[in-house]
């Protein structure tokens, strides 16, 4: 009886939610938001820096001329998983972030391994900001930093790491965090011109690319790399042949492709948290979430298409690929125009990553879920410094150790994730039913499987129900979507040298038979009729889907990111199980705390003054 009874307490603080305190009228946002302000928003956060650094590595190493093909690819499935996040945020009457969203809904675990997550997607964006900056100016300089430091520390790196300690990176993470606890922000006339550049400066790009390109570029032979190697002068090397033409690294190579700049659609969070100001969100967010990937879209492949036109794949600089370009074709002065903007953007991105990520950092803090030292705040400014000095710290030991390849691999593993759990999450609560400021509950359906209502009392469920059963099965055919491809994970060429086992195969289609049959079963249950603003229609099969794609995208990545995620999650899991889940707030008293600190908080808004 103690032992069962410990477990009841254990899974009630897995799966306790945050409740929030009832609203004025006074305080609901009056709709007043239309499709065309909700994709302004998602693209103003999606096209920074990213968009001019992004290309190189992946065009050099991954896909080659075919990142178009990746890009659309990643776009189809961005624009899946948005129709997602748009019904989980819908759950909730007020704009904030996913880790509110997953606290409201999902429960305390669940929103500490989301925001946890998040945090290292703002590490590593941070990092990589810093890293790309960094590449950007020395090339203005004729490389003599790259040069010194290589010369001075790449036979001490290990062959796992960059090949030198990028010092400047750590100089600017630094001088970014002193900018932060100072009390710098990010104004909207400030944002305001710097999307204006940005729209004229990709058009600038991707009309250049059209006018000095050579078709030739998408179809290189060996003849074409070995005359290149031979005549070759940069101070890089070239990057790999593949098989040459279009796709010269395959199917895989495109889907690898797709994997790695999934990050950069991350973008249409915003329009999610700012759907509901509309008058008709219905319609709106689909619309706009829609228009926001096309966009998005357009711009990447437009600007992967001009450079792969004007450089061969193999030449690509991938680090520094658009200024390299313009040097390449001959028109020097815009290469140094196209530089000096992205020293600019960068250092505009990266001013309000770090602000967002000290902002998520606090709020996790005051909620319990990580130290509470973290939310420690500068009475004078108004920041929360101990939080920017942390995340700095973190972010300047990726940025110097770290190539930026890596960093964008790991950096997408985070996002991916972030997609699957709320994939997840849309499947499980269509069967729940529960109010904000009260328990959780099941929805009241035909039984099933009365053999597993011993789970009411492992997750701490308020009631016993009989849709127990239907909710098991969302959550069996979840998990059976997600060992499909992990069943082929030792299949992979580095995992073994042997051929294919078609033992793999054999369970994968064993698998798919029994999700088939499953999500027959769901598809007849009912649902949760409550009304939210927007609904993702055929569920659970476009659920399903997205889980299956966010995990097999997943596996695209190499083993050391791999290992380097499962790290940063092990580490989370001993903090939240050795300190947050004694001391949150939950746990520590019934009432609730202000709620300002908690609501007014996004994750993609430098504009809160308080965490």
């Amino acid at each position: 009886m103690m032992l069962g009874q410990r477990v009841r307490q254990f899974g009630e603080k897995l799966v306790r939610r945050r409740p929030l305190e009832p609203r004025n009228e006074s305080e609901i946002p009056t709709p007043h938001l239309n499709s065309f302000d909700l994709v302004v928003f998602g693209v103003n956060r999606t096209l920074r820096a990213g968009v001019y650094i992004l290309a190189g590595a992946v065009a050099v190493y991954v896909t080659g001329p075919a990142i178009i093909i990746s890009f659309l690819v990643a776009g189809l499935f961005a624009l899946l998983s948005g129709f997602y996040f748009a019904e989980f945020g819908a759950r909730v009457p007020c704009c904030g972030s996913v880790y509110l969203y997953s606290y409201v809904t999902m429960g305390q675990l669940h929103a500490f391994i989301t925001g946890w997550n998040i945090i290292l997607h703002f590490v590593l964006a941070t990092a990589y900001l810093t890293r790309a900056w960094s590449y950007t100016f020395d090339s203005l300089i004729g490389n003599h930093i790259s040069q010194v430091l290589e010369g001075t520390f790449s036979e001490h790196m290990p062959s796992f790491l960059a090949p030198y300690p990028d010092f400047v990176a750590l100089a600017l993470v630094l001088l970014m965090a002193g900018l932060l606890i100072l009390g710098v922000h990010v104004t909207a006339r400030v944002t305001k011109v710097s999307t204006g550049i940005n729209a004229l400066v990709l058009s600038f790009i991707i009309i250049s690319g059209f006018i000095k390109g050579d078709l030739h570029n998408w179809q290189l032979t060996e003849q074409d790399y070995k005359l290149a190697a031979s005549g070759s002068s940069d101070s890089y090397s070239l990057g790999p042949l593949g098989s040459g033409g279009f796709v010269p690294f395959g199917f895989e190579g495109i889907l690898r492709g797709a994997a790695v700049p999934f990050y950069s659609f991350f973008g249409l969070n915003a329009i999610v948290t700012t759907g509901k100001e509309t008058p008709n969100p219905q319609r709106s967010i689909p619309w706009s979430i829609g228009i926001f990937i096309s966009i998005c879209f357009l711009a990447y492949s437009g600007v992967s298409a001009a450079l792969t036109l004007m450089v061969p794949y193999y030449q690509i600089h991938p680090y520094n690929p658009l200024p390299q370009a313009f040097h390449h074709v001959g028109w020097a002065p815009a290469g140094y125009f196209v530089a000096v903007v992205i020293l600019c953007a960068l250092f505009y991105s990266l001013l309000v990553v770090m602000l967002t990520m000290s902002r998520l950092i606090c709020a996790m803090a005051e909620d319990g879920l990580l130290f509470r030292g973290l939310g420690k705040i500068y009475a004078r400014r108004g920041t929360p410094i101990v939080a920017i000095l942390v995340s700095a710290i973190l972010s300047g030991i990726m940025a110097v150790l770290f190539e930026i390849h890596h960093l964008v691999e790991l950096l997408s593993v985070g996002v991916l994730l972030a997609y699957f759990l709320v994939a997840f999450s849309v499947l499980v609560l269509r069967r729940l039913h529960y109010t904000l400021t009260g328990g959780l509950g099941l929805m009241e359906v035909d039984s099933m499987i009365p053999s597993f209502c011993f789970l009411n009392v492992l997750l701490g469920l308020s009631q016993e129900s009989s849709g127990l059963g239907c909710l098991m099965l969302d959550i069996g055919a979840a998990v059976h979507v997600t060992f499909i491809p992990l069943i082929q994970v030792p299949a992979r060429p580095e995992l073994q040298q042997e051929g294919e086992n078609p033992g793999f195969t054999a369970g994968a289609v064993l698998l798919l038979l029994l999700i088939a049959g499953i999500t027959a079963i769901i598809w007849r249950q009912p649902q949760n009729p409550s009304p939210l603003p927007f609904r993702v229609l055929s569920l659970p099969v476009f659920p399903l889907i997205s889980i299956f794609v966010n995990i097999y995208l997943i596996i695209q990545m190499t083993t050391g990111t791999w290992a380097q995620f499962g790290i940063w999650n092990a580490v989370g899991f001993a903090i939240y199980f050795g300190y947050g889940i004694r001391h949150s707030l939950e746990e520590k008293s019934d009432q609730n705390p202000p709620a300002s600190n908690f609501h007014t908080f996004d994750e993609h808004t430098s504009s809160a003054k308080s965490c």
